[in-house]
């Protein structure tokens, strides 16, 4: 097991070999989000801004302009909410290649308490126009959607966790933006996740295919072109739970329920935070507390079917 931000350090260095024109930035966290093995390897393509992810947008803006690929690295907190503004109107406004990676999301970051577990952030960023929002959720998908994330020209948000994860892909999977990703067919229920909520949703799947329900299991690692055909698809079963870390109000959730609304009308149970700021503690602790976890998920989904 790995934590997704110490790939994305692994994977930085990886991409850097090959392209000169990535440089990273860090606000004086890169022991936390691991970008100090891209600095030990490529010292003079890393600036370590300060604690000042405000400026820290508008370096990645200059830089950008001159034709590199500025890795933005910080907590989500600070990089989404701190320097949102920055973000959106020094980079997204004129629509630069930087890329913003954001590690200790959501409840996952655990211990580090309400302060710092960045519930809102999917909802500014995908509200964002010309935006681009992945969330990876293991080591593989991690991987892939960062080197996605450098294949086309503009802005793109990438939200990974804080804790150690077991891998859910083979190694060969292939991902593209604006699609998702099918972990487990059904046919009595579809339940659509992503990000550090993923292992618990294929844990409940697999408990509650022993209570005799079929449910499908949909990662929709990219948020933001959001893949409509796969929630058309997911809503044919006639119910459809989703579950995040991250606020039930403009996350994974209020995308979904956009699809669904328009395209595709079916029963719909958003589960995440609900109008609540984290607390300090374990991360599977959290999970429970906040009732996104897999003994909380199967009783929903036994709920919306018999209901």
């Amino acid at each position: 097991m790995i934590a997704n931000r110490e790939v994305y350090g692994q994977t930085l260095v990886e991409m850097g070999k090959t392209n000169s024109k990535i440089v990273v930035l860090d606000a004086d966290l890169a022991k936390a989000t691991y970008t100090e093995i891209f600095h030990k390897a490529y010292p003079e393509r890393f600036i370590d801004c300060g604690i000042a992810e405000q400026n820290m947008m508008a370096v990645a803006a200059g830089l950008a302009t001159c034709g590199f690929i500025p890795f933005v690295s910080s907590f989500a907190m600070f990089a989404a909410l701190r320097a949102g503004e920055q973000f959106r109107n020094s980079i997204c406004y004129p629509h630069l290649n930087v890329k913003v990676v954001a590690t200790h999301a959501g409840l996952d970051c655990g211990a580090d308490g309400a302060t710092h577990q960045a519930l809102e952030d999917l909802a500014l960023m995908r509200a964002i126009p010309g935006n681009t929002v992945l969330v990876p959720s293991d080591p593989v998908s991690t991987r892939a959607l960062l080197k996605l994330a450098t294949s086309f020209n503009g802005p793109c948000y990438v939200r990974i966790g804080r804790d150690k994860c077991e891998e859910l892909y083979a190694e060969d999977t292939e991902f593209a933006i604006g699609k998702s990703a099918v972990l487990k067919d059904g046919k009595d229920v579809s339940l659509i996740t992503c990000g550090s909520a993923t292992k618990h949703v294929l844990k409940a799947a697999k408990e509650l295919e022993s209570l005799g329900i079929s449910a499908k299991v949909i990662d929709m690692y990219s948020l933001k072109p959001l893949d409509e055909e796969a929630i058309i698809e997911a809503s044919k079963l006639g119910t459809i739970v989703t579950v995040e870390d991250h606020q039930t109000v403009g996350g994974l959730g209020s995308a979904v329920c956009e699809v669904v609304a328009q395209k595709a009308p079916c029963k719909v149970k958003v589960m995440g935070v609900n109008d609540s700021f984290g607390r300090s503690g374990n991360a599977d602790e959290l999970f429970a507390y906040y009732g996104i976890d897999t003994k909380t998920i199967v009783s929903t989904v036994k709920a919306m079917l018999q209901a």
